[in-house]
């Protein structure tokens, strides 16, 4: 077994003064290893990184298209989107075409990322509401799937029908019977994967426009819906959304909780998985950075990757302190 290893590495002056360790795997569309730092076989909970996993049934089971949901629709089901207009807005029309609202979900409120968003609710002296959870696009599109299947209301319980058909596809995808879940911020369960699993479900999905079994064909619309509204999967100045715009239709990129990322790349038939020990987002963004542009899909000079890959670091007179950089073993 090989322990995580150095990833990503903060400098003041001529010091390292941090340095962040992690492991990823790249795999191809056979699943096949392409490279590996770290031990394909550690396993992890991949949290929000594999929205597009969950979102699988929904497409797959014709409960989407019994909906009529369009590829903006089908981008929320894979998002952890910032709480803005254009997501909650869709939402709520989501939801309102299903004859629901906020209180059909169960992802529970929160504060909106979203600035603007934010200062509206501060100003109107209103609670948040479910709708601008981060994950409220996936929890309509669980509610969706749970219509279309006659399911009863409580869609995040681990036994639920949609949830076991969650927990079906993530087997299928990763190839592994996995280990036990946890319980997410947003009360859905989370299955564990070896970071080996999860780049190989990366990697199916990479290759799955060549495929045409019915899986398949979900996996690549869920594929192209992400790359064609890269706003509704994060938001504006986030690394998902920033990233994927960079990429220009090479790359779906997903972020997750804990130092987590995932990243498609159809063009290359390969995926991406990575999980940085400490959970340091900085770290996860920048090694992802780092991932794809060893990869050819982004350019290292592209503004929205120099924010994250080999990044200045500013004190508050603005004089550049430092750097976070990704170690030799990624650049």
């Amino acid at each position: 077994m090989t322990a995580p290893i150095p990833f990503t590495e903060v400098t003041r002056g001529p010091f390292t003064e941090c340095v962040h360790l992690g492991q990823a795997v790249v795999c191809d569309a056979s699943g096949g290893v392409v490279a590996a730092w770290g031990d394909p076989a550690s396993v992890i909970l991949p949290r929000s990184a594999i929205k597009m996993i969950q979102a699988l049934p929904l497409v797959a089971s014709g409960a989407a298209d019994a909906a009529g949901l369009g590829p903006d629709r089908l981008a929320l089901a894979c998002a952890s989107h910032s709480g803005a207009a254009i997501h909650t807005d869709r939402v709520r029309a989501w939801l309102a075409g299903l004859g629901l609202g906020d209180t059909d979900l169960r992802c529970g409120p929160q504060v909106p990322s979203d600035r603007e968003a934010r200062h509206a609710i501060e100003c109107e002296g209103a609670p948040c509401c479910q709708v601008h959870n981060n994950c409220s696009g996936k929890h309509a599109g669980m509610l969706t799937l749970s219509r279309h299947l006659g399911a009863g209301p409580d869609y995040h319980e681990p036994g639920h029908p949609v949830q076991r058909a969650c927990l079906d596809a993530f087997e299928r995808v990763t190839g592994e019977t996995s280990a036990g879940y946890g319980i997410d911020g947003c009360s859905l369960p989370n299955h564990a994967a070896s970071l080996g699993g999860v780049a190989r479900a990366m990697g199916w999905f990479a290759g799955a426009a060549g495929r045409q079994d019915p899986e398949s064909r979900a996996a690549a619309r869920l594929v192209q819906a992400m790359m064609a509204h890269p706003e509704l999967v994060a938001g504006e100045g986030r690394a998902c959304t920033e990233l994927m715009r960079a990429a220009r239709g090479r790359a779906a990129i997903k972020t997750g909780a804990e130092g987590v990322f995932t990243a498609i790349l159809p063009d290359l038939g390969l995926g991406i998985a990575l999980k940085i020990a400490d959970g340091a987002t900085r770290a996860s963004e920048c090694a992802i950075a780092a991932l794809l542009v060893r990869l050819g899909v982004l350019e290292a000079d592209h503004p929205a990757v120099r924010r994250r890959m080999n990044a200045p670091i500013v004190n508050r007179r603005g004089i550049e302190t430092g750097v976070i950089r990704p170690t030799a073993a990624l650049a």
